[in-house]
Parts: C-alpha cells; sequence; structure tokens
C-alpha cells in the first residue's frame, strides 16, 4: 500500500484505524441480509463523516474494519460512530435482532492505530478473515 497524506488547514495527516466490534454475547447474528445491509451502512457512514474505508469484513459474530479517519477524531469516536448508527438502523430493519437481545452490540471495541508499514498487513489480515483455520461460516 502506497502512502497516502491527506491535508487540512493546519497539515497533513495519514492515520488509519483497525477496528473490531462484536454482537452482545458473540451471537452470530450478522449473516445473509444483516451482513450485506450491516456493510452498506458502514460504508454510507465512512462516506458521510469523510473517512477512507480500506477494508471491511463482516462475520456472523464480528466486525472487522481498516479506516483512514481525520486528526479530530478519536479511536473510541470512530468505533461508537459505526457502531452506533448501524445499531440504530439494522433495529429498525431487522426486528429479530430487537427481539433476541438488548442490545445489538457489545460495549467493548478493539481499537489499534497502524502505521504506514504495517498497514498492508492489517489489510491483508482482514480481507484473509474467511482463509484463516475454522472460519468458513462456522461461526468461530
Amino acid at each position: 500500500m502506497t502512502r497516502k497524506v491527506r491535508q487540512f488547514s493546519g497539515g497533513v495527516y495519514d492515520l488509519g484505524l483497525h477496528v473490531v466490534w462484536c454482537p452482545k454475547y458473540r451471537r452470530p447474528v450478522l449473516g445473509g441480509r444483516v451482513a450485506e445491509r450491516l456493510d452498506e451502512l458502514i460504508r454510507q457512514k465512512a462516506d458521510e463523516r469523510g473517512w477512507e474505508l480500506i477494508a471491511l469484513e463482516v462475520m456472523p459474530d464480528r466486525v472487522h474494519l481498516f479506516v483512514k479517519h481525520d486528526p479530530k477524531s478519536s479511536a473510541s469516536y470512530v468505533a461508537n460512530q459505526f457502531k452506533g448508527f448501524t445499531s440504530r438502523v439494522l433495529r429498525e430493519e431487522f426486528p429479530h435482532l430487537k427481539s433476541r437481545m438488548p442490545t445489538l452490540w457489545s460495549s467493548s471495541y478493539f481499537a489499534a492505530s497502524v502505521g504506514a508499514v504495517s498497514a498492508a498487513t492489517v489489510e491483508k489480515y482482514i480481507n484473509t478473515q474467511w482463509e484463516r483455520p475454522g472460519k468458513k461460516g462456522d461461526g468461530s
């Protein structure tokens, strides 16, 4: 991956974030139409905020995301923007997500900054989740 810096009035930046979050109780509810819609919603939120989505993988029991964000957005802000927006819309559109779980997402998440050297490694890791042993649709 080549380094692409972005500019704003105060300088230049290249900030990448690897974010992972799971449904409440790690239930494998992110399949089929729910997964497709979640993918659309995450892309919509990234566009709305001006963030660049580098890699995204929706798995039955977790979401992996590699996003380039602006310097004013903290890791917690980025994660919570995706989680809050997608939870609200998905629970409105898919009533079974409301009836099975008190909330869609676990309150926790994983976030790690991604340096330019390891950006390609993180992208490859996310894009190959389904190729890893024990990950072929078994929900683990």
